[in-house]
């Protein structure tokens, strides 16, 4: 994937410029809290001031690091790291509260009715752009999807956008046929469903959205599909 600046910078402005009248700003990717702090400097805002007035909640732990590199507090982070998860674990502390949810162009609609749910008045604003990378090595990828992958086991996605994109190049068909000779790995239920919606019914899913879960879920897969023989030394 490949991020890019919004198509129509007014709608991020005028929310970084009125960040004082939310009570909430809720992040649901490093990506976000990026490119609201890229734009915040642009406009000559100070982070600590532009955003002391409001309450932060981050979707999961990557998202509160990627905040407190910005030098700011995070109030809230959802034990269970997906969009739907965050609003109704926030519950009753959104209710009648504006709230600010900057997210990508592609960024699926769950999250804001989730909200609106809870009694929440969500403004949702442009923050980025997700595209398919312009300059993709299509040749591997076509390598991976044909079955020569050059030795790989496995294939991690970690978005749903991630999911599209790959089907995108090479093909539905393909990407389907591949769980036959690779493990097809999710980061968590959210990216799962994007591969199962694409048609990919054999998918290790991570029981979270870190890097290190995905490693565990791994290493537990293999582990099962090879067993060690009975007796041998184990570490």
């Amino acid at each position: 994937m490949e991020f890019a600046d919004p198509e129509d910078f007014g709608p991020l402005d005028g929310a970084i410029t009125a960040l004082g009248q939310f009570d909430w700003l809720i992040f649901t990717s490093a990506e976000a809290v990026r490119a609201v702090a890229r734009r915040s400097t642009k406009l000559g805002h100070r982070l600590e001031q532009a955003w002391s007035r409001s309450l932060v909640a981050a979707v999961g732990p990557v998202t509160a690091e990627e905040i407190k590199r910005h030098k700011l507090e995070v109030n809230f982070v959802a034990q269970t790291h997906n969009g739907v998860a965050l609003a109704q674990e926030l519950g009753e502390r959104v209710r009648g509260k504006k709230v600010l949810l900057p997210r990508s162009d592609r960024a699926k609609r769950d999250l804001p009715d989730a909200l609106r749910s809870q009694g929440a008045k969500v403004a949702e604003v442009i923050a980025y752009r997700t595209l398919r990378p312009a300059e993709s090595d299509h040749l591997k990828f076509d390598e991976i999807a044909n079955g020569g992958a050059d030795g790989a086991d496995a294939i991690l996605f970690f978005s749903p956008s991630a999911v599209q994109h790959f089907a995108e190049l090479v093909g539905a068909e393909k990407l389907r046929a591949i769980q036959d000779r690779l493990t097809i790995t999710a980061v968590g239920a959210v990216t799962a469903k994007a591969l199962r919606e694409a048609g990919v019914k054999r998918i290790v899913v991570a029981s979270d959205t870190t890097a290190a879960s995905v490693i565990d879920a791994l290493e537990r897969y293999f582990a099962e599909a090879n067993p060690a023989p009975a007796g041998a030394n184990q570490a």
